[in-house]
């Protein structure tokens, strides 16, 4: 398990997405040549290269007119989606076909940039693109992917994403409630064992559950909007639930709990102009952005950042960062830890200079602020992970609110202390308690009056005496968030009582 953590950790949500449909394919090519699916190989990869190169060519096309970067990332997770759900062709279709596999992946990609609000698509591009050929010219996909053989790989690698973008809770009320539905309208002829087992061997509900519900940019930034949001889509998704002869498809499901996404939280996108930049502390700097449009969010919620530059390395161009300003601050502020072996992302990030342009949207995040002021708080940070507790700090002090805050920032070195006028604020007008630590012993100053070493039980006890009545929110490397979080609950802090950062992909 530790393995698995550690990879999901160093890999983008997206590269990880690409890599499991990548691998569902060629699982499917393998099968197939050994007669358990219901397809020749040369026809998946017939359909695959088809789709894959029209959804190339629209997809760069749209962005030459939108003026946006084309996304490589974005374009090939819908293509080969829309590969793995459209039946390859049968001996003598090669040429029929043709006209569903072009029609679904120039929809797939026009659905980005035409059927947007505020720069935002509202629809699944795979599941609006098939839902849109069966309307117009009657070919429908038939989702082949829900097969007892590809079975135990939709759910070993449908596993991998969700756990990458924690989205259980979402996943957990779609499944509920689309077993109970389906348990509802399809149990009274068949009995409810056979049906369930109809369900998860015949239907593609683990990969439609674990791939397709999931996608980060079409469903909503907060826990209990996603659970309304799965419990709806699990709602339409009963392959028997029908008004007259009109029957739901799963991708029909997905378009209208897409439609109840937007509605609980319109989302959009930002073109944001850099106004300046500097370092922060050693290795950390920060990026001033003036917005197109004011950036509504909550203090320690983060955004996704798209940059297009030439030759992306595998990281690609897309990031979340938590946005460190505060929602007082007109501006909108990223804080960045570079490193020698930076990503291209961030090298072109760090060349970028006054008045050019960066887009983000996707505000999203459950790290934030509880809403009841007395509650009691302990803010444990590392390095970069100090960014949401700035943009908390700062906006408690703007709006005069003081709370119990014991802040425990943990870095190297002192230089790597940033956001000190901050603190300083914190201290003098809402009483915030600053505690800093070094953990590179040889090179702590002689001066020096913090504490030393890493975060452990002992330090937490001795500047948190009352820690047993306290909340904590733990923000940093996963490494140092994870052994935080153990050594929280081998103190008998319960798990309702710590949180930690998040965001579906790495920096």
């Amino acid at each position: 398990m530790k393995f698995i953590d550690n990879y999901l950790n160093k890999i983008t949500m997206y590269k990880l997405v690409l890599y499991v449909l990548v691998g569902l394919l060629a699982t499917a090519i393998i099968l197939s040549a050994l007669g358990l699916l219901s397809f020749n190989p040369l026809a998946l990869i017939y359909s695959t290269t088809i789709i894959t190169i029209v959804s190339w060519v629209t997809n760069s096309l749209f962005a030459k007119v939108f003026k946006t970067h084309a996304n490589v990332e974005s374009f090939l997770i819908t293509a080969l989606i829309l590969a793995l759900i459209i039946s390859p062709p049968q001996a003598g279709e090669y040429i029929s076909i043709l006209p569903l596999l072009i029609w679904a992946g120039i929809w797939s990609m026009a659905t980005k940039f035409i059927l947007a609000i505020n720069k935002k698509h509202i629809w699944n591009p795979a599941a609006f693109a098939v839902a849109l050929t069966a309307l117009t010219i009657g070919a429908s996909a038939t989702w082949w992917i829900g097969t007892l053989y590809m079975l135990p790989f939709v759910l070993i690698g449908g596993l991998l994403v969700t756990r990458k973008i924690h989205r259980f809770d979402l996943v957990i009320s779609f499944a509920i409630v689309a077993l109970i539905t389906i348990i509802l309208t399809g149990s009274t002829q068949m009995g409810i064992i056979p049906t369930l087992e109809m369900t998860f061997v015949s239907t593609p509900l683990v990969f439609f559950t674990l791939i397709m519900l999931t996608e980060p940019l079409t469903t909503p930034p907060t826990m209990w909007r996603r659970v309304a949001y799965g419990a709806l889509t699990g709602a339409l998704f009963a392959p028997a639930l029908h008004i007259g002869a009109f029957y739901t498809t799963p991708e029909l499901a997905l378009l209208g709990g897409n439609v109840l996404s937007f509605l609980l939280s319109p989302m959009r996108k930002y073109i944001l102009t850099l106004v300046s930049s500097g370092e922060v502390a050693l290795s950390t700097a920060e990026f001033v952005f003036k917005p197109d449009h004011p950036v509504r969010f909550k203090p320690g919620q983060y955004l996704e950042w798209t940059l297009g530059h030439e030759k992306p390395d595998s990281r690609g161009n897309r990031r979340y960062f938590t946005i460190a300003s505060s929602p007082t601050e007109p501006e909108v502020k990223m804080g960045v830890k570079f490193f020698p072996t930076s990503s291209t992302f961030k090298k072109s990030l760090a060349s970028l200079e006054s008045g050019d342009t960066i887009m983000a949207g996707n505000i999203a995040g459950n790290f934030t602020l509880p809403r009841d002021p007395k509650i009691k708080l302990v803010f444990i940070a590392g390095g970069i992970g100090i960014t949401p507790f700035r943009s908390m700090v700062k906006y408690l002090v703007d709006k005069g609110e003081k709370r119990d805050i014991i802040l425990i920032y943990s870095n190297n070195l002192l230089e790597e202390i940033a956001y000190t006028d901050v603190w300083t604020e914190g201290e003098d007008k809402i009483g915030l308690k600053l505690v800093c630590t070094l953990s590179d012993l040889p090179k702590i100053p002689a001066t020096w009056t913090g504490e030393r070493g890493q975060i452990d039980a002992k330090m937490i006890r001795g500047e948190v005496p009352d820690f047993r009545n306290r909340t904590f929110y733990i923000s940093g490397p996963h490494g140092m968030v994870t052994g935080c979080d153990k050594t929280l609950r081998d103190l008998g802090i319960s798990s309702t009582r710590i949180k930690t950062d998040y965001f579906p992909g790495f920096a």
